[in-house]
C-alpha cells in the first residue's frame, strides 16, 4: 500500500501544471503573467495555420512529445520513487524509535526478546525490508536474520547518539538500500539505542516498470486524442472565422489593432486580479502611464486613489467622471465573462474636459427649456388679467430672476383695447425672493419718466438691458431717493422686456437681479420667448375681461335694478352668476290691475352672451303678456311658442346653439283673496314659509321646459297665503350643484327658511349663506316675497242692476266712500270714470254687473265686471257720432286703464294715483274738461 502512495505521488508530481491562465492561455508558463490579447490572437492565427496545412507535422511533433513525457515520467518516478523511500523508512523508524516500552526494553535485561518480535511485526506492517536496533555501542538486538544478533552493526549510526535522524543510501547484499538512523530517546532526553530501518531499492523500481505498460497506453489515448482535437478545433476554428484563412485572419487583426489605437477614446483591460493586460495609445495618454504598465497592478501605476480603485474593482460603471491631472475623463467599465468562472473588465476613457464648458451651457439651455414649459403651464390659467401677471412673475422667481414686476397700461386691465403706448402704467404684480424689496408697490400707477428704460420699453416695443443700475442714469433720474434703496438692498441689475400681442403693447415685465450674475445678452431673447407666452395669455384674458363686461353689463340692463313698492308684498332678491360667468337665470316682479303682483323667475341654460341675450328676450316677452293680464297658464303656453320660434330661427340661421332647457316659474297674487295663481314649465316649485315659520313646498303641476311643450297645455295651481307668509322663487343653482343633489339641496333650504321672524332681505342672506358653495357652477336667482292682504275696509264691493238709472246711485255711495278714506279730491273723476264705466257695461255689457273700489297704497283702483268678452276700444269719435268720448275722459284722468278677461267675462279697470293735495285735478272743472273738444265735436 505504501508503495502504491509512493507511486501515485509520484505521479502527481509528473503531472504538467495546470490552472486557469494556462487554460486560458496555450503556452504561458507557470507563474508568469498572461499573454496579451494581441499575442493570443497570433498564436490562435498560428493554430489556424498548422491545423489546415500541416497536420502531418501536428502529428508527428505530437508523438515527440509523447515519447519526452514517458521517458521523463520514468526518470522522475524514480528519482521520486528515491525521495519517497527516505521519507517511508524515516517514518518507519521514528515510530518504532518513540513506540512505548521501545526506551524500557533497551535498559531491560533481555531486549532482544522484547524487542525482536516487535521489530518484525513492524517490518510486515509498514512494509519495510528489515528493523535493525542496535544500542549506542553498535550491538544489533533486532534483525531480519536472527544469526546477525549480537553482531556489531555497520553505518554511520554514530550521528543518530548526538539525537539527530537521517536517512543514507548504501549498497549491501541485498541490493541498492536506504537506510535510516533514528535515535531511541529516554525520558530524560539521552540516547538508549538506534533503531535503523531499511527499504530495496529494486523493489519500488519494479514497481514502476509495472506502471509502464499503463504510461505507453495512456500516451497512445493522448495521442489518438490530440489527433482528434487537432481535426476538431481545425473545424470548429474555420466555422467560427466563416471560412477565413490565414491571410484574411491576418489582415482583420491588422484592421483591429488600427482601430484599436487610432481610436480617440482610452481603453484599458484589466483582469480580475487587478492587473493591467492592455492599454491603446489614448488611454497612455490620457492617464500618463508609464512604457511597463502592461502586467502590473493597476494601483502600481501612479493613478489617483479613486481612479485606480474604480478600475481595480471591476465593478460596472457608466460615464463616472474623474478627474486625472488636469482633465476631467468619462470612465465606462464593463465587466467580460470569459468563461470559466474567470472575468476581466473592460474600461473606456473620453476626455470630457472640453465638453464641460458645453455640458454647462446645455443644462443652461435645458433649464430654459424646461421654464419655458412650465410657464406654458402655469400662465393662463385663469382668465383674469391680473393673475395672470401674477403667474408670470411666479414662475420666474428664482429660476430667472430675483425679483419680478409686471406693469400694464389701465386700459388693459379694464378689458379694453390698449391704444397708443405710453408710460404711464400701473404695477399689477410684484414678486422676489424676498417680501421687502423697495420697488414700487403692488397697485401704484407709475409715470414714468422719458428717461427710464421701462419707458423707452413701452414707447418702442424693444427689450432693454441694464447690467448695471449704478451706472444707468435714466434709471435713478425716475426717483433718486428709491433708486438709492434698491441699489443698497443689492438689487444690480435689470432686464426690462415688453408684453406685446399683435404688436400692440399691453404692458412691460421687469426683471430683477439681486444675486449671483448680471443679466446679459444671451438671457435678452429667452426673457422675450417668456414675456411673449405671457403677453399671449394676458390679452386672451383681456378679451375675455371686455366680453365678460359686456355680457354682465347686458344681463344688468336686462334684469330689474330696483323693484316697485307694493302693497301686496315686500319683496328682495339675489343675483349670483356662476364662477364661469353670467348667463339665463332671470327674475321679475311686475305689477297687476286690481293691486296684483306677478313674481316671475327663469332660467335659460347654458352662459354668457347668448344666454343673457334670450334671457332678456323672454323677460320683455312676459312683461308684454303679462300687460294683457293673462293667466299663468296662458302666459307660459304663449311663453312656450316663443321660445320654439327662437329656436326656429336660430337654425335657420345655421347657428346649433338652441335654448333648449329653458324654464319659467310664473305666480300671480292677490292681495284681496289672499290667494296666488302660479304655474311652472321645467321650473323648480317655490318654498312657502307660513307666518308660524313652517316651510312647505306647494305642489304644482309640471309643465315640459319652454320650447318643449308641443303644444302640450299647462296647468295651474291656487295656494292660500296668509298674511306675512314668505314665498321664495329660486333657481336650480341654489339648491343642486356637483356637490349634492336637489333633495339635499331642498332639506338645507328648508332649515334655513324655517325662521317667522325674518324679513325678506334677512332670508335671502339665511339662504344664501347656508346654500351658496364656494365656486358656483351654475347661476343663482333668488326672489322672496312677504305678502300682505288689503284690510276689507279698504275694499268697497256693489252690485249694480241692469238698469240705467242705477248709475246716480252707485255715484254717489261711490263718492261716499272715497269721503270716507280721505280722498274727497279724487271724488269728482272718480265719479266721471265710474259713471262712464257703469253706462257702458249696463249699454253693452252682460249682467250680472259688479262694482269695486280698492284703496291701494298709491293709488284708487275702480273695476266694473260683467258677463261679456267684448272690449271697448279708445277711438277719436266722428263729429256726427253720439258717443265715443267717454273713453278719452278715462284716459285723461286714469294713470292706467285696461281690460282683463276672466273665466265669465271681462273686468274693466283703471287706476288713479294718490296725490297729497288734489289741486291740480280739483282745479279742472267739468267745464275745463269739455274744453279740450270743439263744438263740432261735441
Amino acid at each position: 500500500m505504501v508503495k502504491r502512495d509512493r507511486l501515485r505521488r509520484a505521479k502527481g508530481r509528473s503531472a504538467p501544471p495546470t490552472g486557469p491562465e494556462h487554460a486560458r492561455y496555450p503556452g504561458a508558463a507557470p507563474g508568469k503573467p498572461s499573454l496579451s490579447w494581441g499575442r493570443q490572437a497570433r498564436s490562435l492565427l498560428s493554430v489556424h495555420t498548422v491545423a489546415g496545412q500541416v497536420l502531418l507535422l501536428q502529428l508527428v511533433l505530437v508523438v515527440v512529445l509523447v515519447a519526452v513525457t514517458v521517458a521523463g515520467l520514468v526518470l522522475q518516478s524514480r528519482r521520486q520513487s528515491i525521495e519517497g523511500t527516505r521519507d517511508e523508512v524515516l517514518a518507519a523508524g521514528e515510530g518504532f524509535a518513540n513506540a512505548p516500552g521501545t526506551a524500557e526494553a533497551l535498559d531491560g535485561p533481555d531486549p532482544t526478546a522484547v524487542l525482536q518480535p516487535r521489530a518484525e511485526a513492524a517490518r510486515k506492517r509498514t512494509g519495510v525490508d528489515n528493523i535493525v536496533v542496535a544500542t549506542t555501542d553498535g550491538i544489533r538486538l533486532t534483525h531480519r536474520d536472527p544469526g546477525r544478533i549480537g553482531k556489531r552493526f555497520v553505518g554511520p549510526y554514530r550521528k543518530a547518539l548526538t539525537g539527530e535522524s537521517f536517512t543514507h543510501t548504501v549498497t549491501d547484499p541485498l541490493g541498492l538500500s536506504v537506510y535510516a538512523a533514528v535515535p531511541v530517546l529516554r525520558a530524560d532526553g539521552t540516547v538508549a539505542g538506534v533503531v535503523a530501518p531499511e527499504i530495496t531499492i529494486d523493489n519500488v523500481d519494479q514497481e514502476a516498470q509495472e506502471q509502464l505498460p499503463l504510461l505507453f497506453g495512456t500516451a497512445a489515448g493522448v495521442l489518438v486524442l490530440a489527433m482528434g482535437g487537432s481535426a476538431l478545433v481545425s473545424r470548429r476554428l474555420r466555422r467560427q472565422t466563416r471560412g477565413l484563412g490565414p491571410i484574411e485572419m491576418t489582415r482583420m487583426y491588422e484592421h483591429h489593432d488600427a482601430v484599436l489605437h487610432a481610436v480617440r477614446e482610452g481603453v484599458l483591460i484589466v483582469d480580475d486580479k487587478g492587473r493591467l493586460l492592455l492599454a491603446n495609445d489614448e488611454a497612455r495618454r490620457l492617464l500618463d502611464l508609464p512604457e511597463d504598465a502592461e502586467r502590473r497592478a493597476v494601483g502600481d501605476l501612479g493613478l489617483a486613489p479613486g481612479t485606480a480603485e474604480l478600475l481595480a474593482s471591476g465593478e460596472p460603471t457608466t460615464d463616472e467622471v474623474h478627474l486625472v491631472g488636469d482633465r476631467l475623463l468619462a470612465v465606462n467599465v464593463r465587466s467580460v465573462d470569459q468563461g470559466g468562472g474567470v472575468s476581466h473588465s473592460v474600461a473606456t476613457l473620453r476626455d470630457t474636459t472640453e465638453l464641460q464648458a458645453l455640458a454647462g451651457r446645455a443644462e443652461m439651455a435645458r433649464e430654459r427649456l424646461q421654464l419655458l414649459y412650465d410657464a406654458g403651464v402655469r400662465i393662463g390659467t385663469t382668465l383674469d388679467v391680473a393673475r395672470t401677471a401674477e403667474e408670470l412673475a411666479e414662475v420666474t422667481v428664482p429660476r430667472f430672476a430675483d425679483f419680478v414686476t409686471v406693469e400694464l397700461l389701465d386700459p388693459v386691465l379694464r378689458g379694453e383695447e390698449p391704444g397708443e403706448a405710453g408710460s404711464e402704467m400701473r404695477r399689477t404684480a410684484v414678486r422676489g425672493i424676498r417680501d421687502d424689496p423697495p420697488l414700487y408697490p403692488e397697485g401704484e400707477l407709475i409715470r414714468f419718466a422719458p428717461t427710464n428704460p421701462v419707458a423707452a420699453v413701452a414707447t418702442s416695443g424693444r427689450p432693454v438691458l441694464e447690467p448695471d443700475l449704478a451706472a444707468s442714469r435714466g434709471w435713478r433720474a425716475q426717483d433718486p431717493e428709491r433708486a438709492r434703496r434698491v441699489l443698497a438692498y443689492g438689487i444690480h441689475s435689470l432686464l426690462s422686456v415688453p408684453l406685446q400681442a399683435r404688436g400692440v403693447v399691453l404692458g412691460v415685465a421687469d426683471f430683477w437681479r439681486s444675486e449671483g450674475e448680471p443679466f446679459g445678452e444671451s438671457d435678452l431673447s429667452f426673457a422675450e420667448e417668456l414675456t411673449a407666452r405671457a403677453a399671449v395669455s394676458i390679452d386672451n384674458a383681456r378679451r375675455y375681461t371686455r366680453e365678460h363686461a359686456m355680457t354682465v353689463t347686458l344681463q344688468r340692463s336686462l334684469l330689474p335694478r330696483e323693484l316697485p313698492e307694493l302693497s301686496a308684498v315686500d319683496v328682495a332678491f339675489r343675483y349670483l352668476p356662476a364662477r364661469a360667468g353670467v348667463g339665463g337665470d332671470w327674475f321679475d316682479v311686475i305689477p297687476l290691475p286690481g293691486a296684483r303682483v306677478a313674481l316671475v323667475v327663469g332660467d335659460v341654460v347654458g352662459h354668457g352672451l347668448h344666454a343673457a341675450a334670450t334671457m332678456g328676450r323672454l323677460r320683455t316677452a312676459v312683461h308684454n303678456f303679462s300687460s294683457l293680464d293673462l293667466p299663468p297658464d296662458e302666459l307660459l303656453s304663449h311663453l312656450d311658442e316663443l321660445v320654439a320660434r327662437i329656436d326656429q330661427e336660430r337654425a335657420v340661421e345655421g347657428d346649433g346653439t338652441a335654448i333648449t332647457g329653458a324654464s319659467c316659474l310664473y305666480a300671480v297674487y292677490d292681495p284681496v283673496s289672499g290667494r296666488a295663481t302660479a304655474a311652472r314649465a321645467g321650473h323648480p316649485g317655490p318654498a312657502l314659509v307660513h307666518p308660524d315659520g313652517a316651510v312647505t313646498f306647494p305642489d304644482l303641476p309640471l309643465a315640459p321646459p319652454l320650447g318643449l311643450g308641443a303644444g302640450m297645455p299647462v296647468e295651474t295651481a291656487e295656494v292660500d297665503l296668509p298674511a306675512g307668509s314668505r314665498l321664495a322663487l329660486f333657481t336650480d343653482g341654489l339648491v343642486e350643484n356637483g356637490e349634492r343633489d336637489a333633495d339635499t339641496g331642498l332639506a338645507l333650504l328648508r332649515d334655513a327658511l324655517a325662521r317667522a321672524d325674518l324679513t325678506p332681505e334677512e332670508t335671502c342672506r339665511e339662504v344664501l349663506g347656508a346654500l351658496l358653495p364656494e365656486h358656483p357652477g351654475d347661476d343663482i336667482a333668488l326672489l322672496v316675497a312677504r305678502t300682505h292682504t288689503l284690510a276689507p275696509d279698504r275694499v268697497a264691493t256693489w252690485e249694480v242692476p241692469d238698469d240705467p238709472t242705477a248709475v246716480a246711485p252707485v255715484r254717489a255711495a261711490c263718492a261716499q266712500r272715497l269721503a270716507d278714506w280721505g280722498l274727497a279730491d279724487l271724488a269728482f273723476t272718480t265719479e266721471l270714470i265710474v259713471s262712464e264705466l257703469v253706462t257702458n257695461a249696463i249699454r253693452y255689457g252682460i249682467p250680472p254687473i259688479q262694482l269695486r273700489l280698492l284703496r291701494d297704497r298709491n293709488s284708487v283702483i275702480c273695476e266694473v265686471a260683467d258677463g261679456s268678452s267684448t272690449s271697448p276700444h279708445l277711438r277719436r269719435a266722428a263729429i256726427t257720432d253720439e258717443g265715443g268720448r267717454g273713453l278719452y275722459l278715462i284716459a285723461r284722468f286714469a294713470r292706467r286703464w285696461g281690460t282683463r278677461y276672466t273665466g265669465r267675462g271681462k273686468i274693466i279697470w283703471t287706476e288713479q294715483p294718490l296725490h297729497d293735495g288734489a289741486d291740480e285735478t280739483g282745479e279742472e272743472s267739468g267745464e275745463s274738461l269739455l274744453d279740450q273738444w270743439g263744438d263740432a265735436e261735441l
